[in-house]
């Protein structure tokens, strides 16, 4: 069978490798895991216990930088890390110096850059894609092509709906004062984004916040209330049914 395995990983009792797979020097991986075909994981990346890694994942992987890019690649990045039970799809790429947590579910053809920290129990779905500099917490759902741009935080328990997009530059790559004002979007504890909708740098969804679908946010969505329009305007409530203390029994 056709694969490469370093002399220096280290592997977990039971851990199982599909065809052409590429597990490079230092690299440890828990028991009972799953990697699938085509697999590569890059030098000194850490994999715990019963992770499951589908077919052409790159675990690891080193960021390109171009002569124009604002920020430049930091030599010193850490290996990445993949908690206990996580499952990984096929064709997703997770970035050196990302950590991500326990009973994570990361669907096929997910992108999560360097500097980003996931916590436990999150599902990001399909084609996501998670910049850099990015701090997310635990219990939160990231579904299908939803885009988090760099320098944002998820807190628990929040809901990002397909295709939303956030940004974090109001300069549009143009002007030096840009480089004093770079901010991705902050959505606090239980807030949720709806179907479509894009959130302009900075803003702020508090807690219970919801931004209801195709909506267009250039202002903080306020906690327990529904923001929806283009611009966003607060329009009701959040009902008491929704409200995160009233669902905690269900996550």
């Amino acid at each position: 069978m056709s694969r490469y395995i370093s002399k220096s990983a280290q592997i977990g009792k039971d851990t199982k490798f599909g065809y052409n797979c590429v597990i490079m020097d230092n690299v440890i991986i828990g028991t009972e895991s799953m990697i699938g075909h085509n697999v590569v994981i890059h030098e000194g990346s850490v994999i715990g216990n019963s992770v499951r890694i589908d077919d052409n994942t790159v675990i690891g992987k080193t960021p390109l930088s171009s002569p124009r890019s604002i920020f430049k690649v930091d030599p010193n990045l850490k290996p990445a890390k993949i908690g206990d039970q996580c499952q990984i799809g096929t064709n997703v790429v997770i970035y050196v110096q990302c950590e991500i947590g326990s009973n994570c579910l990361i669907a096929d053809l997910a992108t999560i850059r360097e500097n980003v920290t996931i916590g436990r129990l999150n599902i990001i779905g399909r084609n996501v894609s998670i910049e850099n500099f990015v701090t997310i917490g635990e219990r939160n759902k990231f579904e299908t092509n939803c885009y988090i741009t760099a320098y944002s935080e998820i807190e628990d328990y929040c809901f990002i709906a397909p295709a939303v997009a956030t940004s974090n530059d109001n300069y549009m790559a143009r002007d030096e004062e840009r480089f004093n004002h770079f901010k991705g979007i902050t959505m606090k504890k239980g807030s949720r984004i709806g179907v479509n909708s894009t959130i302009l740098p900075g803003k702020t969804i508090y807690e219970d916040g919801m931004v209801a679908g195709g909506s267009l946010v250039t202002k903080d969505v306020a906690a327990k209330e529904i923001w929806f329009g283009t611009p966003a305007k607060p329009k009701t409530k959040v009902p008491k049914a929704q409200l995160l203390k009233n669902n905690m029994d269900k996550k």
